[in-house]
């Protein structure tokens, strides 16, 4: 039974070729490349829009504290600015893989605010949702949703917030954004349509 045991600790350690805390390469045998690289998918840069932008550039100065001027032309043609751009606006962009370019730009400082609509139910009252700085959500005049925090990922919305007497399950939801200037506030995913307005 011992033998066993041993036979199977040594078999471990061969598998795992650090027995003994001696690490040891093993070369693939059959040629392949083994490499493995990591890519980052999330491209969404998030900074402040800076005083060089114009019509089809927007200058971003990053969160990390670099200088991007990016090409907004594909953007603007797919009708993916949201809420425009202007000098000290907090963005979030949504670059191409050489970050030359915007796929799709997000103006987080008009996004910021309290957006109403009539409420789904019965339309006698207005229900919504208070986007803050920092990603913070509050829910307004509902009772059975609390919004949590919110945040741009990959050029989308995501929301996180908790359903009342049902559970109390956190859930986190996504949606495209559709519409976003100073006054509306449109946002959808595979299942509703959300349309505010700022309040």
């Amino acid at each position: 039974m011992k033998k066993l045991e041993l036979a199977g600790i040594v078999a471990v350690c061969g598998l795992t070729a650090a027995c003994g805390n001696k690490a040891q390469q093993v070369a693939p045998t059959d040629g392949a490349d083994t490499t493995v690289v990591v890519v980052n998918q999330n491209r969404t840069v998030f900074g402040i829009c800076g005083d060089g932008s114009a019509m089809n550039t927007i200058q971003l100065i990053t969160d990390s504290g670099d200088t991007l001027s990016l090409d907004v032309s594909e953007a603007r043609e797919n009708d993916k600015v949201f809420g425009g751009y202007g000098s000290g606006d907090k963005m979030a962009v949504l670059v191409n893989e050489d970050k030359t370019g915007a796929e799709l730009v997000v103006n987080e400082s008009t996004l910021l605010g309290s957006w109403v609509m009539p409420n789904p139910i019965d339309g006698s009252s207005i229900v919504g949702i208070a986007l803050k700085d920092g990603g913070i959500a509050e829910s307004i005049d509902q009772s059975t949703i609390v919004y949590r925090t919110w945040r741009i990922v990959d050029g989308r919305i995501e929301i996180q917030s908790m359903r009342e007497g049902g559970g109390d399950e956190e859930e986190t939801n996504v949606y495209d954004l559709v519409k976003l200037d100073a006054d509306s506030l449109i946002y959808k995913n595979e299942e509703d349509l959300f349309e505010y307005g700022r309040q």
